[in-house]
């Protein structure tokens, strides 16, 4: 299910009146830093989500799941809507946020600014044997992830051969820039939310490896 416009435009409107709270905002606001890779080669944490709608935006977004979670309080059952959003902008970037609330569309919009909060960056390549073009359409290497008790494997692919996963792995691949890649999942898998992160979380280590070209650099 994919964001609405009108949400896109409430976004436009939220920049226009946004005064930035912490150092990095004001320096992106004030065109001092005009990349959000130049964000990530600093180490720097992104606090505000306005940052990276300045810096992105032309951000795909998509709502993974929405489900009703209940609470057992002194008053009684509290029962309040649950929702997975994944941005990115399908070259190299991607997030992942959840947000609780009574409404439903007040819950998306939570979890789309903790998508943004958790942007992180996908490195991409082709390490299948069977292929070597040297584009970065697949990813370089097998990478693992794990969330609850689910555990998912990314493996390259050759190029042509499309996303082999299920439909919410494919949302998140397709919004990371990765086009052909094989998965292996193990555990529940269909617990969304655990299944959604591992693919994340998988996505997320790619840049935790050291490669020979690291060296070169």
């Amino acid at each position: 299910m994919s964001v609405t416009k009108s949400r896109v435009v409430g976004r436009t409107e939220d920049l226009q009146e946004w005064t930035p709270r912490t150092n990095l905002g004001r320096m992106v606001l004030e065109g001092k830093i005009t990349s959000i890779h130049e964000i990530f080669t600093e180490g720097l944490k992104i606090r505000e989500p306005q940052i990276v709608d300045i810096l992105l935006p032309n951000l795909q977004e998509e709502v993974i799941n929405i489900s009703l979670v209940q609470k057992q309080t002194d008053a009684g059952e509290k029962s309040r809507f649950k929702a997975i959003v994944a941005i990115g902008n399908g070259d190299g970037l991607i997030g992942l946020g959840s947000g609780k609330a009574t409404q439903v569309r007040t819950a998306i919009e939570k979890a789309s600014t903790d998508a943004r909060l958790n942007i992180t960056m996908v490195r991409r390549g082709c390490g299948s044997w069977e292929c070597g073009c040297g584009q970065p359409h697949s990813l370089m290497f097998e990478s693992v992830g794990k969330c609850g008790g689910v555990k998912i494997k990314l493996i390259p692919g050759p190029r042509g051969l499309g996303l082999v996963a299920s439909e919410i792995a494919k949302v998140i691949l397709r919004l990371a820039g990765v086009k052909d890649c094989w998965t292996r999942s193990y555990g529940s898998t269909r617990t969304v939310p655990s299944f959604a992160y591992a693919v994340f979380d998988a996505l997320k280590k790619t840049y935790s490896v050291v490669t020979p070209r690291d060296w070169v650099k």
